[in-house]
């Protein structure tokens, strides 16, 4: 495996993030997602009154928003191209953007599509909704039906890009981790 590129995504609260963090501790090296920052900054700029949902639904260019998104995930992808580690870690790709794009019934152009196919991953790990661990919080503003429906849209974007897609199962943080280790250690 010689810089292989995998992402880990999944719907909000899936524990996403904890398994990319576990991968990290076993020195790997991470790319950490970047909407948390995006979303936190929107908050700041937008209406409280708004906010009941994803920031696309609250900023006031959403389009923009999502093309600085895909710049960013781009530049990761760009920057692992030349990182001597052997595995990189995405915490979340390209595709999720249209993932949930389409989730909240948002047009975009082919800038989208052609960047999600210039951009090939070698495996994609997807959190499955799980409600016994699910917690919103001041940037996961989601309810976890919307959870559900965010996950299905990923998988069917990630299918519709050819890949496909491993599902984590529903374990501790630290078997989550295995499991992603093991399945790439089989690939």
């Amino acid at each position: 495996m010689s810089n292989t590129k995998v992402v880990i995504t999944g719907a909000p609260g899936t524990g996403k993030t904890s398994i990319v963090n576990g991968l990290e501790q076993k020195g790997h090296h991470c790319f950490h997602e970047i909407i948390r920052d995006m979303t936190s900054k929107a908050k700041m700029d937008g209406d409280p009154e708004k906010m009941v949902s994803n920031p696309l639904v609250f900023v006031d260019d959403a389009l923009q928003f999502n093309k600085d998104l895909l710049y960013g995930r781009a530049n990761h992808f760009k920057d692992s191209l030349s990182s001597e580690a052997s595995i990189n870690i995405f915490d979340r790709g390209i595709p999720d953007i249209l993932a949930y794009m389409d989730f909240f019934n948002q047009e975009y152009d082919h800038e989208f599509t052609s960047a999600c196919e210039a951009h090939k991953y070698d495996a994609i790990f997807i959190a499955p909704p799980w409600k016994e661990i699910y917690v919103s919080d001041n940037e996961r503003l989601e309810t976890f039906d919307e959870a559900q429906k965010i996950h299905d849209a990923l998988m069917h974007t990630y299918i519709q890009f050819g890949y496909h897609p491993i599902l984590i199962p529903k374990k501790p943080v630290v078997e989550r981790v295995s499991f992603v280790l093991e399945t790439l250690n089989k690939m």
